[in-house]
Parts: C-alpha cells; structure tokens; sequence
C-alpha cells in the first residue's frame, strides 16, 4: 500500500471509529429519530429560512427526498413550515419546541465529542494542522470534480440512498 492509499485508509478508519463512537452516543439520546431527521434538525437550527432547495443542496439529496424528510419531521411536531409576506411561493421551515429540544440535545452531544477529544487534539501542533487542512480541501475539491463528472441520473440515485 502506498502512502496515499494509506492516508485515505487512515482518515477513513478514524473516520469509522469517530462515527461508531458517536453514533453510540446518539442513539442511546436520540433513539426516537433517524440521523437524516437530527441532521435535518440541526441545518434548519443553524440556518435561518431554510428551504427545501437548501436543505436538498446541503445534504446532496433530490428535492423529492428533502420534501418527504420535511412531512416526517412537520408530522412528528418537529418543525413547522411558513411563508414570508413578501413571498407568498417560497415554503421555509423553523423549529418547533420540541424540534428545540432534539437540536439542543444534538449540539450537547457534539460538545461532548469535542471535549472527549480535546487532550489529542491540543497536541497536534498548527503547521500539522495546516497540512491537513490542506490535504482534506484538495481532495475535497478533487472528489466535487468528479462527483460533477457523473450523470445527474446516476447522483440522484446514489444520493437518495444517504
């Protein structure tokens, strides 16, 4: 294995652990709603009229999608949806109490997560930091390009899926 295919192999160890770890965590507090619904949750917490359009775009999904994610979490006292004065079409979504609670359950966890791994974090020195920075964002962009390259067919149906 060269060093490439060991780097990627490494971030996606770490990447698993993290995950496993978290999602542990998660699902003992979040037990009554899926990850998609939570994430979807914590996008409209921190961004103000979200939209359909919004959220499809944040989370690589069809609008399709995002519209049934939406009735879920509007059916389960979640969220709730409204209009603008000025703009009677456009359908934005807010939280509700109980969505409240979820997002702030959510953002508690991942304070949790911070502080579990702060003592290994504060040891890694900026310039190491700098250089995975910039590893992660040129391989960002790279994986953008070609995720560009595919068909919208073949998006659409790769991305319903996650």
């Amino acid at each position: 294995m060269n060093k490439g295919e060991q780097v990627i192999t490494g971030f996606w160890d770490l990447l698993n652990k993290r995950m496993w770890l978290d999602n542990y965590k998660m699902k003992l507090s979040l037990k009554d709603y899926k990850p998609s619904e939570v994430h979807c949750i914590e996008y409209i917490g921190k961004n103000l009229d979200s939209n359909v359009t919004k959220l499809a775009d944040s989370f690589r999904m069809t609008t399709g999608a995002i519209t049934k994610l939406t009735k879920k979490l509007i059916e389960k006292g979640l969220i709730e949806s409204y209009k603008k004065p000025n703009n009677k079409k456009e359908i934005y979504f807010r939280l509700t109490e109980q969505g409240m609670v979820v997002y702030k359950v959510h953002e508690e966890l991942h304070k949790e997560f911070q502080e579990r791994d702060k003592d290994t974090l504060e040891q890694v020195v900026d310039e190491d930091f700098d250089i995975m920075l910039s590893f992660v964002e040129s391989y960002s962009r790279h994986l953008d390009a070609e995720i560009m390259k595919l068909d919208v067919n073949i998006k659409s149906e790769c991305c319903d899926k996650f």
